[in-house]
């Protein structure tokens, strides 16, 4: 599903060449609910930028279904980035609109048919338990409804990938728990394999298969979650497990 070799990316920055990835090697397969962690700055949020064709590897490359992405542009693009859906940490969900105008918009832009949007915008307020809020606005939600309303969203077009930018750090515990049962729903009733970006090791417990661990730009350990949590092979895997059951990260 995606193949990620040897991947780098850097930014020039006032004259600095910084480097943001070097040589991370990840796969992911069909149907993964695949997490990635690690501490701000690591370079986790630029990894999934680059899987969602937001931003072009430095070197390196990313196969989706055995097409490398590096290698396409134009219509064909386009129609790979129909196949990916990103939820961003902060919604960026468009205030003037309501919940259905939200869900729609990727569906008018794709100059999809009238009747074709409304059936898929209802079957997808149905499937994230908002068909009595579809005309309510962003500023009368709840943040678990504003998630649901970008998890949607980003399902609008047929998405068979689903990337998530710490999708729940924002959410209290029970809220965060009601996401987490969407997302594991979501992908076992439709197929659509899921990568996490998040920085708490129990989302990765409570709905992940898979785990990479990224620490100063690298990946330093990845495999099912069971074997990464219970044999760490990195002292920040460590660290991350010691702040899961109360521990504090050493100044």
């Amino acid at each position: 599903m995606i193949n990620i070799r040897n991947l780098t990316k850097t930014f020039e920055v006032s004259g600095q060449t910084i480097t943001a990835l070097e040589r991370v090697n990840i796969v992911v397969d069909q149907g993964d609910i695949f997490g990635i962690i690690g501490m701000s700055g690591a370079g986790k949020s630029t990894l999934l930028r680059c899987i969602g064709l937001l931003e072009k590897p430095t070197s390196g490359e990313i196969y989706l279904d055995g097409v490398n992405t590096s290698h396409v542009s134009g219509k064909e693009l386009i129609a790979l980035r129909k196949e990916i859906g990103i939820i961003f940490q902060g919604y960026h969900l468009l205030m003037q609109k309501n919940v259905r105008r939200n869900i729609a918009f990727p569906l008018e832009i794709a100059k999809i048919p009238r009747l074709q949007i409304q059936r898929r915008v209802d079957e997808l307020l149905e499937l994230t338990g908002l068909t009595d809020k579809e005309n309510a606005y962003p500023a009368q939600l709840s943040g678990g409804q504003k998630q649901r309303v970008a998890i949607a969203r980003a399902l609008a077009v047929g998405s068979k990938v689903l990337l998530c930018d710490e999708p729940t750090s924002a959410l209290d515990p029970l809220t965060t728990r009601s996401i987490l049962q969407l997302l594991r729903k979501i992908n076992k009733t439709l197929g659509v394999t899921i990568v996490i970006i998040t920085h708490d090791t129990t989302v990765v417990r409570s709905i992940c298969n898979k785990v990479a661990v990224i620490d100063n730009s690298t990946v330093i350990e990845q495999g099912f979650v069971k074997d990464v949590f219970t044999r760490p092979e990195h002292a920040v895997t460590e660290q991350f497990l010691s702040l899961e059951l109360g521990g504090e990260w050493d100044e």
